[in-house]
């Protein structure tokens, strides 16, 4: 049986991504039960759920373990994986931002700045593209504490409601971009079950028109 594979991360955008699907008539009863399987399938529309890690859903989708994948964009960027971006899903929104202690401006002229980060690539790219010199250092959790500790002198982050950053005694100094979820396609399951995902592409736009 061919069966399309769709990677979904375990955890809240995963839970979203999983109702898109049985919103257009994918969902798989299995699924909804609480469980510790990682693979579940919907027999009778040839469709199977896999549940990965998020940092690790392009990797999935890029070497073809499954076919389409609900990741954030934060992660597409990060990772620079080659596969197609083919829909934003509009849920999932937050923004990436350079966050410091009260009063901190960045100054151009110093001689490397500090940035803490758990998103060393998209930290680098950012700041080289602001003709910033920066000292990288990469962080995987917590991150909030280096500015106060001494460790950097900024964070890049992702800030939803700002809530964390306020009960560490920070503030957003940049506002970088915006991001949400993403729909991606293994670049061979996008020709060779192209029939299959434009169905679901058309589907989930006729959500999102239903919705709006």
């Amino acid at each position: 049986m061919d069966y399309l594979n769709i990677a979904l991360a375990k955890g809240r955008l995963g839970d979203k991504g999983y109702e898109m699907f049985k919103k257009i008539g994918l969902g798989c009863s299995e699924m909804e039960k609480n469980s510790r399987k990682l693979i579940f399938t919907n027999e009778e529309k040839n469709v199977r759920f896999i549940l990965v890690k998020a940092s690790d859903i392009p990797v999935y989708v890029e070497r073809g373990a499954a076919d389409l994948g609900v990741v954030g964009k934060d992660i597409i960027m990060e990772e620079e994986r080659d596969f197609y971006e083919i829909a934003d899903l509009g849920f999932g929104k937050c923004k990436f931002s350079v966050a410091a202690l009260p009063g901190y401006k960045i100054d151009n002229t110093i001689r490397s700045l500090k940035v803490a980060t758990k998103y060393p690539n998209i930290a680098k790219k950012y700041f080289s593209s602001k003709g910033i010199q920066i000292d990288l250092i990469k962080l995987n959790g917590s991150v909030e504490l280096a500015p106060l500790v001494g460790l950097s002198d900024v964070i890049v982050d992702i800030v939803e409601t700002g809530r964390t950053l306020k009960e560490n005694g920070l503030v957003v100094v940049e506002d970088m971009f915006p991001i949400s979820a993403r729909l991606i396609a293994n670049k061979v399951s996008y020709k060779m079950k192209n029939e299959s995902i434009r169905e679901i592409i058309d589907n989930i736009q006729m959500i999102f028109r239903k919705e709006l």
